[in-house]
């Protein structure tokens, strides 16, 4: 009896040391905007489905995250299995063999169901590199109340000129209720994200034709004029160390009167929970200009897998998982529908619960819709992209540019001083990169 009892003890031993050896670990680089962190909250359902799979999370904020992401990726560091990447990133990064293609997300995926705007751009040579956890355009989120109070009535689509008159009508800064709150953290994907949809309506562009760049010419200078004059009258102080996290804070608390930014942000600040104006909460379409181009962008915070993972069987289940219609009816079921992540699906615009909870859900469809890379500016240009320009010199070129602007909405240059520092960096990197003969 006794030899039975140790010989069973022993394969039970032997059974649980040889789970927890075959157990992977994942280590997920993520941003640590308010979707994610809810991903992280329901990943004990993940886990249950896949018992043998654990999962590590380094949560970081988006310019660090990026800087860390691309050292890991570009010098084969290994260092995570699954990547939160944007969609600048996913076209340049597959064409570097550095992304591996998503062929097994399993039969109840229903690639077909992701909206072809943003499905297209995390596509390559017909192959998804990555798959959406959220998508997003822009869009102007306001306080209905402080419109009425003022008199004012916020058309759906508004231009610029009616959105700066309004947004000095309604600041009151003895109460501390700034007019209009705008991105202005340096980074590429930060204050540049909005700065470069907003010269898009201006009429501005990066680039001409023959890869010139154009800081220099009018229409960039009448957009930032126009948004630093705007912030000084009617922003929040020190708004240019605020971006998309801090303006949402500021949002919620009740101290900006209007708010442009992505349209994912609509879920927080429409959230009771989370936002002290949820029930006063309106939302517009981003504004123009008249010249037939509005401030709205195009992205997806998606998820994909680096080509020098040793788990890509696991990572790929994980991406399946988290990017799932399974997954957004597991958020509707835990937290309700208005907190469904937004912009990747079809079937989410289709369903009926959602569009009860969520009044933004046309308006972020719309904006989503009409938002295209390929025509992003009223002049023609060489480049694809509406808040970022799809090469990979990008992203050095746009953090640095960044930094001038937001020194100038700082006060500490002239608008004048950051417009040429940027034709001069933007010149000097682009004709070393190649791009000007």
């Amino acid at each position: 009896m006794r030899h039975y009892l140790t010989g069973a003890l022993g394969a039970f031993i032997s059974v649980a040391l040889s789970s927890t050896v075959l157990a992977e670990t994942l280590t997920i680089a993520t941003v640590n905007n308010g979707d994610m962190i809810r991903m992280q909250k329901l990943t004990d359902d993940f886990k249950a489905k896949n018992p043998g799979i654990d999962l590590e999370w380094v949560t970081l904020e988006e310019n660090v995250l990026r800087q860390k992401v691309t050292t890991d990726i570009a010098t084969k560091g290994g260092q995570y299995d699954v990547l939160t990447i944007g969609t600048y990133e996913v076209p340049i990064w597959a064409k570097q063999d550095w992304l591996l293609p998503l062929d097994n997300l399993g039969a109840n995926y229903d690639v077909d169901d992701l909206l072809p705007a943003i499905r297209s751009g995390l596509t390559v040579d017909g192959k998804l590199y990555a798959a959406p956890f959220y998508g997003e355009s822009s869009m102007v989120m306001y306080r209905k109340d402080l419109f009425d109070a003022a008199g004012l009535k916020m058309p759906d689509a508004p231009t610029w000129d009616f959105v700066a008159d309004a947004a000095r009508k309604i600041t009151n800064k003895d109460k501390e209720i700034y007019g209009i709150c705008l991105r202005g953290k340096a980074g590429w994907g930060e204050n540049m994200a909005f700065l470069t949809a907003m010269s898009n309506s201006f009429g501005a562009r990066w680039f001409d034709e023959k890869w010139k760049p154009q800081f220099d010419q009018p229409e960039w200078k009448d957009t930032l004029d126009f948004y630093v004059k705007l912030m000084k009258d009617a922003g929040p102080p020190g708004a240019s160390s605020n971006g998309f996290n801090e303006n949402l804070a500021l949002f919620q608390t009740g101290k900006c009167g209007m708010w442009i930014d992505a349209t994912v942000a609509a879920s927080f600040v429409a959230d009771p929970k989370q936002s002290q104006v949820a029930d006063k909460v309106g939302f517009a379409l981003a504004p123009d200009k008249g010249l037939g181009k509005r401030c709205n962008w195009l992205w997806a915070w998606s998820l994909a897998i680096p080509a020098g993972t040793q788990k890509a069987e696991a990572a790929e289940k994980f991406v399946a998982w988290a990017t799932s219609k399974e997954y957004s009816n597991l958020v509707a079921e835990k937290e309700g529908w208005l907190n469904a992540p937004p912009g990747t699906r079809k079937s989410l615009y289709a369903n009926a619960d959602y569009q009860k909870a969520a009044s933004f859900a046309k308006m972020t469809l719309d904006s989503i819709n009409s938002a295209d890379p390929t025509k992003p500016t009223v002049k023609p240009v060489p480049y694809v992209g509406i808040q970022f320009v799809a090469i990979p010199e990008f992203q050095g070129i746009g953090t640095a540019i960044g930094q001038q602007f937001s020194a100038a909405l700082a006060g500490q240059l002239s608008v004048d001083q950051a417009l040429q520092s940027a034709q001069q960096l933007t010149t000097r990197e682009m004709t070393k990169a190649g791009y000007i003969k």
